[in-house]
Parts: C-alpha cells; sequence; structure tokens
C-alpha cells in the first residue's frame, strides 16, 4: 500500500462521508439487510449498513450469521450486484395510446434521467465486472444512451475484502480480492481491540476532493500493514480454484464432451446463475396491450440463455436441451465472450454456485473437463 495515498478515517466519523456526498447531490447505494440477505438498496446513513452480520455460503447455500464484532463490512457478496444499475431488470422503452382512427398517438419514450449514484461497497470482483459490463453496453458501435447516462456521474467507494468466502475465486480470475483501479475512493476495514477505523486510498481526483470534507489522517506504518495483512488475509481464504490456462480452447474442443449430459441431470434451468452474476447481459422486449387495445407499452426485460424461448426462431428453439442450454452459457462466459470482448465474462464472485439450487459448480465443471483430457491423453 502506497504512503503517500493512505488515510485512516475513524469509525465514528464514518457518517461524515454520507453528509458529504448528500452535499454533492449522490444518492448512496449500498449494502443492507433485507429479506435474510445483504442486498444493495438506497441507504442514508452507516446505520443501515449490515452491521455485525456475515455471509455463509457453499454450493447451493447462502445464509446470514452474526458476528462477534461490529464490523460495517464483514461479509463477501450477496444476490445482488451493481448490474441492476447499470442494466435495470426492467425498463419501459415508450408507451403510447390508440387515436380514433386507429392509429398511435402520444407516443412517449422513457425519460433518460437517471439518479446521481454513488456505490459504496463494491468489491474489487465487482468492479471488474462493471468495466466487463462498460464494455458490453457502451463498447460497440450502437449504445443506448440511457445506459451511457447511468454510468457517466457514479462515483464508486470500494471496500477491499478482508475475507473471502467459501465460493470466492477472484485470485483465479485475476479480478481480486484487492482493487487497483476503478474507483474513487477505496476503504480497508480494521477492526483492532480498541479501535475500529478504515485505512482509505484514494483513486481519484474528485475522490480526493470528498476525502478533503472528511476528518482523516495520515495513515501510520501500523495502519498500513494491518492493512496489508487485511488483504493478504482474504487472498489465502479462496474457497474455490479455477484453472484458466488455456480455458477458451479447452471449452472450444469439448463441445461434445460427455460432462455437458451429466451436469444436464441436475441443472433445473432456473436461470438463477444468469440473475445473480453480475456480467449477464441477455433481456427480451415484450409489447403489452390493455383489454381495450387503447393503450400499449414496450419494455425491456431482463432474459436467460437457459429460458427455452430466449433462442427460439422460427421453426423452434436452438437450444432446446438443458444440455444445450447449461453449454451455451458456460462456454460464452469463459470462451466465446473473449472472442467478443476481448476478455473472460467471469470475475469469480461465486454467486452462481451460492444461488444455484442444486448446487452445481462452474469451477467443478471446468475442472472435470480438463481432467477428461488428462485422462484420454493417458489411455494407450
Amino acid at each position: 500500500m502506497s504512503e503517500s495515498a493512505s488515510h485512516t478515517l475513524e469509525r465514528q466519523d464514518f457518517d461524515e462521508l454520507f453528509g458529504a456526498l448528500a452535499r454533492r447531490g449522490y444518492t448512496v447505494v449500498g449494502p443492507t439487510v433485507r429479506d435474510q440477505a445483504i442486498v444493495y438498496e438506497e441507504i442514508a446513513s452507516s446505520a443501515e449498513l449490515p452491521i455485525g452480520w456475515t455471509d455463509e455460503q457453499e454450493a447451493g447455500h447462502y445464509r446470514l450469521r452474526r458476528r462477534e464484532d461490529a464490523a460495517l463490512f464483514g461479509y463477501n457478496v450477496g444476490p445482488h450486484s451493481w448490474k441492476r444499475y447499470q442494466l435495470p431488470p426492467e425498463v419501459r422503452l415508450w408507451r403510447a395510446r390508440r387515436d380514433a382512427d386507429g392509429g398511435l398517438t402520444e407516443l412517449e419514450p422513457e425519460p433518460r434521467t437517471a439518479p446521481r449514484y454513488a456505490f459504496l461497497g463494491a468489491r474489487s470482483c465487482e468492479l471488474h465486472a462493471m468495466g466487463i459490463l462498460d464494455r458490453v453496453l457502451l463498447g460497440g458501435a450502437h449504445t443506448d444512451p440511457a445506459d451511457r447516462a447511468r454510468r457517466e456521474d457514479v462515483l464508486v467507494i470500494a471496500v477491499q475484502c478482508a475475507q473471502a468466502g467459501n465460493t470466492c475465486f477472484c485470485s483465479s480470475m485475476g479480478t481480486g480480492p484487492t482493487a487497483e483501479s476503478g474507483f474513487d475512493i477505496a476503504l480497508t476495514e480494521v477492526l483492532e481491540q480498541d479501535r475500529h477505523y478504515f485505512v482509505l486510498e484514494v483513486g481519484s481526483e474528485r475522490g480526493g476532493e470528498l476525502l478533503g470534507e472528511l476528518r482523516h489522517a495520515p495513515a501510520g506504518q501500523h495502519e498500513r500493514a494491518a492493512a496489508s495483512a487485511a488483504h493478504d488475509r482474504a487472498a489465502a481464504q479462496m474457497g474455490r480454484e479455477l484453472d484458466v490456462t488455456d480455458i477458451r480452447d479447452l471449452l472450444y474442443r469439448n463441445l461434445e464432451n460427455p460432462r455437458w449430459e451429466e451436469v444436464a441431470e441436475r441443472c433445473l434451468s432456473c436461470g438463477n446463475c444468469t440473475m445473480v452474476c453480475p456480467t449477464c447481459f441477455c433481456t427480451s422486449v415484450e409489447d403489452v396491450t390493455d383489454l381495450a387495445g387503447e393503450h400499449v407499452e414496450r419494455h425491456q426485460r431482463w432474459d436467460s440463455c437457459f429460458t427455452v424461448d430466449y433462442s427460439h426462431i422460427h421453426g423452434g428453439s436452438v437450444r432446446a436441451s438443458t444440455r444445450s442450454r447449461y453449454r451455451q452459457w458456460m462456454t460464452h462466459k469463459l470462451a466465446t465472450w473473449i472472442d467478443q470482448f476481448g476478455s473472460s465474462g467471469c470475475v469469480g464472485c461465486g454467486r452462481c454456485i451460492a444461488w444455484c439450487p442444486v448446487g452445481i459448480d462452474i469451477t467443478e465443471e471446468a475442472r472435470a473437463i480438463r481432467d477428461s483430457e488428462a485422462v484420454g491423453d493417458a489411455r494407450p
């Protein structure tokens, strides 16, 4: 950790951050406890943070439990990701009414305004996911002005991971656990026997301006060492590993591997993995009318490559079997995404593992396919 770029903020002064953001016109979105999970919602003070809560995660398992301290950010990641603010689950694109002659009139495009958001609590894997989704939504020749408006003035306050969960494998993907860019300010939470404080790193000019409104002090050697120890602890606690060596070509070579049929016998095609994934971006468009046919609206909604209708064209579905749909999802995430967007579509957050009802593990599936090649090579 850079000595010149690190500062400390005491826990009792933490709410000054909310005040400074409010004065700048930001709506703060951060973690809070709701419905027995840690989710991202609009919050107004540190009292709404998941104080003293952590989460335990395993394949097909997510539970909150109490910590033995009052950490504000002592959890891993919940079912929500910041994707819902970059690409909302549902957007009304326009609405119209029919006039007396049967034509459409009063065609009203949906307003393209967005709140001025400050994201509080983004982890390193999530920062990478935001960057990946930006390339998908904004990197092409035809971008949606609404997508750009949602990202242009977002202020990001990252939280460095001090622990890793059993489903985390960001180290394998090169996306964490410590954020190095993509934030305005990054916090490392440190709890000692007689002191609770944060070590701050500034990542942008406006982050420095924001810091100037807070009661802070230069971080000393002890504070910097404590923050570094927390980062190292998280890196050593990864619950999963994914060998990404030649992963793109590995999957291309194994499109007919028997493992796809084995995983299909367990997969429910429920789409949970795509809903919680911070980078999955499939959407569909639907027109709805009232019973009289006088009013029509067009909506864009999240969709999933696991639904039969998503790949339906004239003549039927392109991917009619669960086998083909799971193969499409995993191969796109780890292989064809690289061809399309220049990077993997996976950031190692582990959400797809924890929130799969039957505990399907993408790292286990990739390992099984790799191992099947090794077995094949060993045969006489």
